[in-house]
Parts: C-alpha cells; sequence; structure tokens
C-alpha cells in the first residue's frame, strides 16, 4: 500500500501522485489478475511474451 502526502491542501497532486505509485507498483493490474483465477503456467507465459511483444512494438513506434 503506497502512502502520499498531502502538502498544502493540494489534493488533486497528492491524489495524482498516489496514481501513479500504484501504477508503478502493477497494483491495479494484480488485482485484476487474481480476479480472473488461476490460469495454467503455459497461459500465462504465453500472456506474458505477448505482453513483451506488445510493449516492444509501442516502443519502437515511440522512437520514430
Amino acid at each position: 500500500m503506497s502512502k502520499v502526502v498531502v502538502r498544502n491542501g493540494n489534493v488533486e497532486s497528492a491524489l495524482r501522485t498516489m496514481k501513479q505509485k500504484n501504477a508503478r507498483d502493477g497494483l491495479l493490474k494484480k488485482a485484476r489478475e487474481r480476479q480472473d483465477g488461476y490460469k495454467k503456467p503455459g497461459v500465462r507465459r504465453r500472456e506474458k511474451k505477448n505482453e513483451g511483444i506488445k510493449n516492444t512494438r509501442k516502443r519502437e513506434r515511440n522512437n520514430y
């Protein structure tokens, strides 16, 4: 669980910071994965491979 300090009553900034921290930690992603239930190791491996391919294509697209 991430903690964020609200400074000078600036709640919007603190909320944005908290969302960024949660995204970096992968908190929401892990919760969604748990919601789906058990997946066989081969299925997890395939999904991870496809996600890596997708991220690589995204990075290549942004570099040009």
